[in-house]
């Protein structure tokens, strides 16, 4: 049941399950990388302070060395030899822990980030069931953590050989010479070896990074369902979605609609298509569409529209035009200034006609392009 589980979790962890896991502490980590960064900072800091380094080991061989017969008959003198050479110690050896304890600090960010989690503290008494414990110990990831220990042992192993065959000459030859210029050549040694065992573990470590970042990702992924149920938990339930849109559909027809009255005129279809524009030259860019509908909708415009004597112009091309192109309370594009600007001229004429009891002028027809009716030109 588990292989298939497995089988089944083909897609990629959502950003949420990567945020839980990371609540809970669960972010990619790798000790081979942070072990060659520690060990990196370290043999860094002993090379960049490599005179200093020097001047401290060569006080330390001194130590030994350098006594008199009064001295020598003293019982203070292995005291005072031990407490200064553990003093010389103490300053070689500060600056190299320093850098090593902040890169263990900093190493992990590398990797994982910075993330503090206090669920990951909290103790998981879980963990002590010895039958868990070797299921573990037998599991793919146990025999993958064995195969990694058993391959760093052989590249670590090979080095150190190779290491001791090419330099058999030089580190016997730091036992020859005076004491100043036998301890140069085995600090530089000690350098060049921890330098080149640095490099091995960085290598180790970068591979692990990698392996780490993947195994990480792979556990976390989920299955289709898993998607499926998330993506509604975080959308919430559908028959509430859906009755949150028709509220709001409601209420934007309920505005729309105490709107309408302040309309100039209302493009007809005749029938189907109804578009109430407004323009105030001192506040508008240009004229707005404050109302729009079709079918049924349309029908309650014309009747508003009546209701309150605004005028009807029928151009069925601009109407299918206005309402594809702009939104609602939006200015019309600048393509229909041309045809709007026909029909708001009308209406001014009518306004005028009817108040000197003329006869009313003739409707306009505007031409309309045909693509700027979109899938309502036919």
């Amino acid at each position: 049941m588990a292989e298939q589980d497995n089988e089944d979790r083909t897609e990629q962890p959502s950003e949420k399950r990567l945020r839980e896991a990371r609540e809970k502490g669960d972010v990619p980590r790798s000790r081979d990388l942070s072990g060659a960064v520690v060990v990196l900072a370290g043999v860094a800091t002993l090379i960049s302070g490599g005179h200093g380094a020097m001047a401290h080991v060569r006080r330390i061989y001194g130590l030994g060395l350098d006594y008199g017969r009064d001295a020598l008959f003293s019982d203070e003198l292995p005291v005072r030899v031990l407490s200064l050479a553990m003093r010389e110690a103490l300053l070689l050896l500060t600056p190299v822990a320093l850098a090593t304890v902040l890169a263990a600090l900093a190493a992990p960010v590398l990797l994982g980030g910075l993330n503090f989690s206090a669920e990951a503290l909290q103790p998981k008494f879980e963990r002590l069931d010895p039958v868990e414990g070797l299921g573990r110990i037998f599991a793919m990831r146990g025999l993958v953590e064995l195969g990694k220990s058993l391959l760093k042992l052989v590249l670590i192993g090979a080095v150190l050989v190779l290491v001791m065959k090419n330099w058999q000459t030089e580190l016997m030859g730091t036992g020859r010479g005076d004491v100043a210029s036998g301890t140069v050549r085995a600090m530089t040694l000690l350098g060049r070896g921890a330098l080149l065992f640095g490099t091995v573990l960085a290598l180790i470590g970068g591979a692990d990074a990698l392996y780490q970042k993947y195994d990480h990702t792979k556990r976390l992924r989920m299955t289709r369902q898993e998607l499926k149920d998330e993506a509604k938990e975080s959308d919430g339930n559908p028959e509430l979605k859906g009755r949150i849109r028709q509220l709001q559909f409601q209420m934007a027809r309920k505005r729309m609609m105490q709107e309408l009255p302040k309309a100039d005129v209302v493009v007809t279809n005749p029938s189907h298509f109804a578009v109430a524009l407004r323009y105030d030259e001192g506040r508008m860019g240009a004229p707005r569409v404050i109302a729009k509908g079709v079918d049924e909708l349309a029908l309650q415009i014309r009747l508003v529209a009546g209701s309150h004597r605004i005028p009807t112009v029928e151009a069925p091309p601009l109407a299918r035009a206005l309402y594809a192109t702009t939104q609602l309370d939006r200015e019309i594009p600048a393509s229909l200034y041309v045809a709007v600007a026909q029909v708001l001229a009308y209406v001014f004429q009518l306004k005028q006609a009817t108040a000197r009891g003329e006869e009313p002028p003739k409707a306009p027809q505007p031409e309309i392009d045909p693509d700027l009716m979109g899938p309502y030109q036919f």
